[in-house]
């Protein structure tokens, strides 16, 4: 007699991959850059937009819908991918490729370096998943991408904070000449830069919120993060400036510096490895000016990091907002 044939248990799933980083109660956007590249491609035709299979996990499904003859689906390929976005700037076309950020750094740095960035064509890589916005382990978090690209002659990188920087940021990178490198923040996504009097502009830093007693720096979802946390530090009477460095590179030394240059306490925010990012840019331009200051960095470890649900990810390596406050208190307690 044979045996009933044994019953599969379904699939495990996790929201790992797609976590929001929005807190509860907070206003978000849906697929904030989708939107915007559709708005955008409706001024210029020559928008075109190209996945490496992964259009639904990085918003571009959205234009791929509005403009299916202007979509691309290159297959797991992401060397095919970039060559196939340079080809395209080559003929006069504004390019948007898009993958995750550890594809896009880890496997086709060559093909971006030499076919979009020497010849300084006009290609706007988007990438999702960038430094710790996934709990699925080091396969899939680009902590070190900011540091692996930097070096890179011709780029310009982007680190938005939110909605609205995302939603103001692409008509722009498509106006840009050479490549740029966005580190997109997909799915439900927060917008806090409506409350404050701000606008995106490629290549500049901004005082979003300013304060007497400590300087915070930041860039991409750190910023929000530095704000809510600035709302929480004037409860305990510490009046924080935020200064938010959307444009990576090129660096606004002369806005950044402006700020540090006082008495007061100086942090770096930043979701990404503590090197070869953000913190060493702006200790880097500190020492070519001859500023002697302290710079804390609030940033990941040099290390690989956890898999595990992002909430707790983001408090373990301090990156959540109660985090952010109890790392400045200790600093100004001494």
């Amino acid at each position: 007699m044979t045996s009933a044939p044994e019953k599969k248990q379904p699939p495990l799933r996790s929201a790992a991959m797609i976590a929001s980083i929005a807190d509860p109660g907070m206003r978000t956007t849906k697929a904030p850059f989708g939107e915007a590249l559709v708005a955008a491609a409706e001024q210029d035709e020559r928008i075109v937009g190209l996945s490496a299979d992964l259009s639904k996990y990085t918003d571009l499904h959205i234009f791929a819908q509005a403009y299916p003859e202007r979509f691309y689906q290159m297959g797991m390929s992401e060397q095919a991918l970039m060559m196939a976005a340079a080809g395209m700037a080559q003929t006069g076309l504004v390019p948007f490729a898009s993958t995750y950020s550890v594809f896009a750094t880890r496997r086709a740095y060559d093909f971006i370096c030499l076919d979009m960035a020497e010849p300084e064509l006009n290609v706007n890589i988007v990438c999702a998943l960038p430094g710790l916005t996934t709990g699925y382990g080091p396969s899939h978090q680009a902590t070190e991408d900011v540091a692996i690209l930097r070096g890179m002659p011709n780029l310009t990188i982007v680190d938005p904070c939110d909605a609205v920087d995302l939603e103001q940021a692409v008509a722009q990178l498509a106006a840009t000449p050479g490549p740029t490198y966005t580190r997109l923040l997909r799915g439900a996504v927060p917008r806090i830069l409506d409350d404050y009097d701000y606008s995106f502009e490629l290549g500049k830093a901004k005082v979003v919120r300013p304060g007497d007693d400590v300087v915070f720096v930041s860039s991409g979802l750190m910023t929000m993060r530095g704000l809510l946390a600035a709302e929480e530090l004037a409860k305990q009477g510490v009046d924080v400036s935020v200064v938010h460095v959307a444009t990576i590179k090129p660096f606004d030394t002369e806005a950044v510096l402006r700020e540090i240059d006082t008495d007061r306490a100086v942090f770096t925010l930043e979701n990404h490895t503590v090197v070869g990012g953000l913190f060493e840019a702006v200790a880097g331009e500190m020492a070519r000016r001859g500023l002697g200051k302290k710079i804390n960095p609030i940033a990941l470890p040099d290390e690989f990091i956890d898999a595990g649900a992002l909430p707790t990810l983001h408090d373990r390596y301090g990156l959540s907002t109660q985090a952010v406050v109890d790392r400045v208190t200790r600093e100004l307690r001494g």
